[in-house]
This record gives structure tokens, C-alpha cells and sequence, in this order.
């Protein structure tokens, strides 16, 4: 795992943006296609707005969501309400080039094997995403795979439901997906992050983020990285 720590969390978003649109570029040169897996933060609606004004192959993109909260269409909680905001009104994503969490069906079951299915669609059996972009929470949870959650123990499927965290179900995809991506893309910003940081940074398998695999990279501001020096 390699990481890089910036001043403050603008510095972070703007590495952040750079990195994604090299690895946009990259892919459609290489493979026809990139598809990013967007996490939500405060940090990542920076970093997805940097990411709006970037050289970016926009036409041959595929955008997919790593988690959403279970709650009604332009809820302030729902990511996609904030990567509409922040990305998806400033850039010519075309509707199908957007692929947000059901999480308005009926039958959320259904909708996360629908979801799963629709990534088949886009990046194959099983699917592979080009570039995953992950968060930390100062429990150590990334995506919504949340300490103490059965969905920690899922191997078999891409996509499932979690139980209720801070009042609210999510819709996450798994370790298996995340695990097979092409790249990995940490954010972490903030020093309540310090302490789940140093453990992720040292393989901390009792955590969720932990047992994300360890060669991603990892943009830190100083506050977050305030722990890295202890062993």
C-alpha cells in the first residue's frame, strides 16, 4: 500500500481528480472503456468536482456507486443526490452511462441482484471495475461494509443490503468485486480518520477496511496521516 499525504483535504480532492482522469484515459486507450466505482464524503464531492473540469474521455465512461443509503430519490443523505451535484450536471454522462443503486425498488433483494446483474452487463463475468474509489470511517468501515455486519462474511455475490447503521440500510458492493478491481483509490481526510488509517496502513484484518487488498493508494491530508509515524 502506498501512501501520499497532502496538506489539506482540497489538495487531496485535486491529486484525487488528476489520478482518475490519467486512469480514464488510460482505460479507453487500452480497453475501449473505464468504469469508475464512486464512493460518497466530503472530500470525494470536491474531488468529483475537480474531476468535472479534467481532460476526461467522458463518452466511453460507465459510472457505478460502491454504496448508497436506503432512502427516497434527492434525499441529503443519498450519494447520488451529491454526485448529481457535484459531477453528473457538469459533465455529458448520458443517462445509460449512469448506473445508480435501486434503492427506491420495493423489493431492495431484487434490486441488488438486479444491480449485480447490471455489472455483469458493463464490465463482464464477474465483472472487474477499472478504478474503485473507497473511503474510511474512524470505525474502520469502507464502502458500507460496516463492523459486525453479516455482509463482512459475503463471498458469493457482488452486491447485497446491510443491516441498519446510524438508522439507515445501505446497499454495498462486497469484498469480491471491490477485491478484483484493476485499481484502488483511498481517501482519507480528517483526524478523527488517524487511528483507522494507521491500522489500515498495517493490515488490520479486524477491521472491514482491513481486508480490502493491500496495493491500493492511499491520499491522506495531514491530519489523518497524524499517526502513520508509530509502529
Amino acid at each position: 500500500m502506498r501512501i501520499e499525504v497532502f496538506g489539506d483535504p482540497p489538495e487531496v480532492a485535486r491529486e484525487a481528480a488528476a489520478i482518475i482522469a490519467a486512469q480514464a484515459r488510460d482505460a479507453v486507450a487500452a480497453r475501449g472503456r473505464f468504469i469508475l466505482a464512486a464512493s460518497g464524503g466530503r472530500t470525494p464531492w470536491l474531488m468529483l468536482r475537480h474531476l468535472a473540469g479534467e481532460q476526461v474521455p467522458w463518452e466511453a465512461v460507465h459510472l457505478v456507486q460502491v454504496d448508497e443509503r436506503v432512502a427516497p430519490a434527492a434525499h441529503a443523505d443519498r450519494n447520488l443526490t451529491h454526485l448529481r451535484d457535484s459531477l453528473l450536471t457538469r459533465v455529458p454522462l448520458r443517462r445509460e452511462q449512469i448506473h445508480a443503486m435501486p434503492v427506491e425498488a420495493p423489493d431492495l433483494q431484487a434490486g441488488a441482484d438486479s444491480y449485480a446483474r447490471i455489472l455483469v452487463e458493463i464490465a463482464g463475468s464477474p465483472p472487474v471495475l477499472d478504478l474503485v474509489h473507497l473511503g474510511l470511517g474512524p470505525d474502520g468501515h469502507t464502502a458500507s461494509l460496516i463492523p459486525g455486519d453479516a455482509v463482512l462474511n459475503v463471498t458469493d455475490t457482488d452486491v447485497v443490503l446491510t443491516g441498519a447503521y446510524r438508522r439507515m440500510r445501505r446497499m454495498t458492493l462486497t469484498y469480491p468485486i471491490i477485491n478484483r478491481s484493476r485499481r484502488i483509490l483511498w481517501l482519507v481526510t480528517g483526524s478523527d480518520k488517524a487511528g483507522a488509517l494507521a491500522r489500515l496502513r498495517d493490515g488490520d484484518r479486524s477491521t472491514p477496511a482491513g481486508r480490502i487488498r493491500q496495493d491500493g493508494l492511499v491520499l491522506a491530508d495531514r491530519a489523518a496521516a497524524a499517526e502513520l509515524g508509530a509502529n
